[in-house]
Formats: C-alpha cells, structure tokens, sequence
C-alpha cells in the first residue's frame, strides 16, 4: 500500500501528533521535587566525614526489596544512553525537540529520587551501588542491539529510526511502570512506597505519549509499523539486561511478583496490541501481514513459555513450604 517512507518522512508527517502529545503531556504532568519523597532526618555521615560506613544490618530492605530498588535505579541511572538514543532516532527540532527535553529532564527525577532515599535511609551498600552504576553507565543501553540479526532475511532488518525506537519504548515505559509500582509494595516502607507511586506516574504518561505516537504510525505506515513492533517484542529486553547482577536480581523479582514473564504478557504486551487492534487491522499488504503471523506465533510460543516458568516456580514454592512445616520447633 505505497512506498516505503523514509525516516524523515515519518518524522515529518508525526510531528503534529507529537505536537498534540506534548501539549495533552503538559496539560496533564503534575510538578513534583525529589526533596520532598526522602525522610532526611534519618540522614547521617558515613566515615569519611567522620560517621560510620554502611553495614547491612542498618538497611530495613528484605533482600527482594534490594534487588528490586537496585535494578530500577540502574535502569533509571541509564538515562544518558536512552536520551542518546531517542535524540538520534527522532529529531531535536520542533514538537520532537521539545518532547526528548521535556521526557529526559522528567526521567532524570526518578533516579535522583531514588538514589536519595537509599543512601540517606542506608538502604543498600552504597558502594556496592556505586560500582554497579559505573559499570552500567559505561555499557550503556541500545534497544536495537538487543536484535538477533541472524533471525531476520534482508528485507526485514530494521533501519535504525523512529519506528523501532517509538516501539520499544510504548513497552518499556508501561514495563517499567509495574516494576516500580510493585518495588513500592514489598518495600514495606510508606515513603518509598508514595515515592514509586510518584514515579510509576510519571512512566505511566510516558507511556501513552509513546502508545499514542506509535498508534499514529500504525495508521501512516501499516506495513512498516507492524514490522518494526513484531522484530521489537521478539527481541525485547530490559534497559537494564545488561547491569551488573540483573539476571539473578530478575529471578528474585520474578518468584516474588515484581515483574514476571504473565505481567510482560498480560499487562504490558496484550493490552497495548489490543488497543491498536494489531490483530484486527485489514490494512496490511503481504508484507505486514507475515509480520504479523510472526508475532502471533511468537505470542503463543511465548505463552507457552510462561506457562512452564510458572509451574515450576509453583513447585519451588510448594516444596520451600513443604520444607518450612517439616521443620519441628525445639
């Protein structure tokens, strides 16, 4: 249906819905300052200005609210490397230019937030933290380098731009929303619990900018949309996959209900695909409708995945428990 747009063009023809975006984001993001979500008064100095350094009997976190609190601030810490990214593929003039501003200096908040509360409340070894922010940072995060190129013929190698940037982050925005709002839940902490909310807002809004733009894009290029979101959600990792303990720190998140393979699926994945009836468009030509055969296949495999991840954390937990009760108290 027509030729191929280039990427300018799709810049070009998006930007008045980029434009009526970031008004309705205006209209609607409510002001906030990290200062105001840390308990300061339980501050102190560690020993280079004459206090005592962290142990971890100072920190009231369970070891799944560590893992939990470390990932997200390592994801959110990233923050150079996704506003390199999304200043690449988009453009620095006009409605997009104010766009990449205005989300960068918003996401900025919620590692400064988070990073406050942990180091004043001692919540996790800050040098621990610390290393592990170098090492993320200088690895730095590429959505398109998480694609197995050796899946894909010519033809379907994405060119570097707008439409596989716009996807990845629709899901990653609502992705990260439930891990930040669940962190918030085991914290067993209000401040950090009313701190996550705060922030799970902010990515939330986020979200629907980007749902919105890609729902546009959809409707301008069926094909190449659909496309570039079925490569994506095949190859989709986390910003922070590559951080320092992610995978063991994902397990932990996973068996205890943080963010699992069913949330990725049944409240990130599904519900955006419904909302643009990815399964029900009759606009595509031969090319869009493979892609989408092969994101359907993808999805059941996918579901199926997920189901066994399932039964055997539901194995794990029945025999943890079976080994509980069998323990008889002296």
């Amino acid at each position: 249906m027509g030729r191929e747009l280039t990427q300018r063009e799709l810049l070009i023809e998006l930007e008045p819905v980029a434009e009526e975006n970031v008004h309705r984001h205006l209209s609607l993001a409510k002001p906030w300052h990290p200062h105001d979500y840390v308990p300061w008064d339980e501050g102190r100095n560690f020993a280079a200005m004459g206090g005592i350094d962290w142990d971890p009997g100072q920190s009231r976190l369970s070891e799944v609210a560590k893992a939990a609190m470390i990932t997200n601030l390592l994801t959110e810490d990233n923050l150079p490397s996704y506003h390199r990214v999304i200043a690449d593929n988009f453009s620095q003039d006009g409605a997009w230019g104010t766009w990449v501003g205005r989300w960068t200096a918003e996401e900025n908040r919620h590692g400064i937030a988070m990073r406050d509360y942990l180091l004043v409340t001692r919540g996790v070894d800050p040098v621990e933290l610390e290393h592990a922010r170098m090492a993320a940072m200088t690895t730095g995060f590429d959505p398109l380098a998480t694609i197995d190129y050796s899946t894909l013929d010519q033809s379907q190698v994405p060119e570097a731009g707008v439409l596989y940037g716009m996807a990845y982050v629709t899901f990653q925005e609502l992705a990260t929303r439930i891990s930040h709002r669940n962190t918030g839940k085991v914290c067993n902490d209000p401040v950090a619990d009313t701190m996550l909310q705060r922030i799970s807002a902010d990515e939330n809004l986020h979200m629907i900018f980007y749902r919105n733009l890609y729902g546009a894009a959809l409707d301008l290029a069926p094909d190449q949309a659909m496309e570039a979101v079925s490569i994506m959600l095949m190859n989709f990792q986390m910003p922070g996959a590559g951080n320092p303990n992610f995978r063991r720190y994902g397990v932990l998140m996973a068996k205890h209900g943080i963010y699992d393979m069913r949330q990725h699926l049944d409240e990130v994945i599904m519900p955006v695909l419904r909302l643009w009836k990815v399964f029900e468009r009759n606009d595509f030509t031969a090319r869009g409708e493979q892609a989408r055969e092969r994101l359907d296949a993808f999805l059941t495999e996918y579901q199926q995945r997920t189901l066994k991840f399932e039964e055997r954390r539901d194995r794990i937990a029945a025999r943890d428990a079976n080994r509980r009760d069998a323990i008889v108290p002296s």
